[in-house]
């Protein structure tokens, strides 16, 4: 096959680390190449370089049978490489055609934009990928799922040789990956090449050809998709075997001891009627879409969304939580799906994040903070979580995805809760970051906390939940019983298309 890049002996360091250590890749024309590792293993880096954003230590880049050098994205992209970071670019107080034809608008008299032109060219391109949208509409009132598309459309306008696509998935819907897959296969049968980044090991056999594995800045693996399997590819990637990706559970919970009791939660045109039980120790799953309601429920029950009418109980007595501070009072933590956004403070230092919600438990009479305490129990929780850092003095911000997780995690843990509602818990997180975060949850489980896992994964559900409740706009359509798991059974509630045997009603009139 016609090799359409040949990126020889990258090296990329930074002061104090070796991020890209000689990798060497080829790249065929129309194939699609699934670069997968660890948050920390290179493969930011490795893209930076042959997208243009950063210059190597040393590289020799062919594209095309050309020789080439970049100083810039802007270089990169008029050569033929274009890369969709996880970042979006997007402006949202543009148009849509606005955006997918920025700097690059048709010119009519006078040098002004051709309007009429530029809308005519988007709704073909629109049209082209099967996208039922107006080009004039802005980009502030799409979906994250429809900018995150459209992010993707905006690269492959400058019809680029290799596009590479970073976490393409993260925010899409099942029906937008379907969309986004069949795109990607069209464009590869035009002769598009990709490389394609991922940390959902299910889409490397979905969508790839071949597979690159990186750790530690090396290449630790390059096979073809159909040559190894999953637990193959998490070998590579972690250098040990996870026998268990989804973890033990110790201790079952409790069948009889409710520790948390939600009814008649309800707040207009988001979800109606919501009824739930939390058993102690138990884990117990939201399933829906992107939309279906199941954040905005976990948010009202935390008191960081309103709600308009519902009571919540807590070992059987009514409390009034209307804020995050009657939340952490009560011990009902609450993990957001966006730690960079709501979670955490990127810019302060790992152990303030991780004492933020319990400060009070370290400061003394007269309001002074005893670090000598602190720093106990930071050092401590570093070692439990087991978050790789070089000092707990190290900014949240310089720390890989998976362990700004972890440090997440062990921030809620510290005020010791009842109850744990975790949104997306391993969203963006490397597989063996994963494997560490679902053994977290089921230890707390086991501990009798009660937790609520929120996630749009059906895998992910399925390996470490006791019970899943199935959301389709704003309701709850059914619940799942352990025994009865199944990605179709679920996945059929979610969709709305058919009702569980036992109704909502009947599931939390227990």
């Amino acid at each position: 096959m016609e090799i359409i890049l040949d990126a020889r002996n990258i090296s990329k360091s930074f002061p104090g680390v070796l991020a890209v250590d000689n990798i060497s890749l080829k790249l065929c024309k129309g194939e699609i190449l699934a670069l997968i590792g660890e948050n920390g293993a290179g493969k930011s880096t490795l893209i930076n370089v042959l997208g243009g954003v950063q210059k190597p230590d040393r590289a020799q880049i062919i594209l095309n049978g050309q020789s080439v050098t970049f100083s810039s994205s802007d270089q990169a992209i008029r050569a033929g490489i274009s890369v969709v970071f996880q970042e979006l670019s997007l402006v949202d107080g543009l148009s849509i055609a606005e955006n997918i034809f920025a700097n690059r608008q048709p010119i009519g008299m006078l040098n002004k934009i051709n309007w009429r032109q530029l809308y005519q060219q988007t709704q073909e391109f629109l049209e082209k990928f099967n996208l039922e949208l107006n080009p004039r509409t802005l980009v502030k009132n799409l979906t994250m799922g429809q900018k995150q598309i459209l992010e993707i459309l905006k690269a492959t306008s400058t019809s680029p040789k290799v596009l590479i696509l970073d976490e393409p998935t993260s925010a899409l819907t099942e029906r937008e990956i379907k969309c986004l897959f069949e795109n990607i296969r069209m464009l590869r049968k035009q002769g598009m090449s990709f490389i394609y980044i991922t940390h959902k090991l299910s889409e490397v056999f979905q969508i790839a050809d071949r597979v690159m594995v990186m750790r530690d800045g090396k290449k630790s693996g390059n096979e073809r998709v159909n040559n190894v399997s999953e637990n193959d590819l998490i070998s590579m990637m972690v250098g040990r075997k996870i026998k268990n990706l989804y973890g033990i559970r110790g201790s079952a919970f409790s069948e009889t001891e409710t520790v948390l009791r939600v009814v008649g939660l309800n707040r207009k045109n988001v979800f109606e009627d919501v009824n739930l039980e939390l058993r102690k120790g138990e884990i117990l799953g939201f399933a829906g879409l992107i939309g279906a309601g199941r954040t905005e429920v976990g948010r009202a029950i935390v008191g960081v969304d309103p709600k308009d009418s519902g009571h919540i109980y807590l070992d059987g007595k009514e409390v009034h939580i209307n804020n995050s501070k009657d939340a952490i009072i009560h011990k009902i933590a609450y993990l957001t799906e966006d730690r960079k956004k709501d979670g955490l403070f990127e810019g302060m230092a790992l152990s303030n994040n991780i004492i933020a919600p319990s400060i009070e438990n370290y400061t003394s009479v007269i309001g002074f903070l005893d670090r000598k305490r602190i720093n106990r129990y930071v050092e401590s929780s570093v070692l439990e979580f087991g978050i790789t850092t070089t000092s707990i003095m190290k900014k949240v911000l310089y720390l890989s995805g998976g362990n700004q997780q972890k440090v997440l995690v062990a921030m809620w843990m510290s005020i010791q809760p009842r109850v744990i509602i975790f949104d997306d818990p391993t969203r963006g997180v490397d597989v063996g970051s994963k494997a560490d975060i679902y053994q977290i949850l089921k230890d707390s489980a086991s501990r009798g906390v009660g937790i609520i896992m929120i996630s749009s994964e059906l895998p992910e559900l399925i390996g470490v939940c006791d019970r899943i409740l199935a959301f389709h706009h704003g309701r709850i359509m059914g619940e799942v019983l352990h025994k009865d798991f199944s990605e179709e059974r679920i996945m059929a509630l979610v969709a709305g298309i058919v009702n569980a045997e036992r109704s909502q009603s009947t599931s939390s009139a227990r």
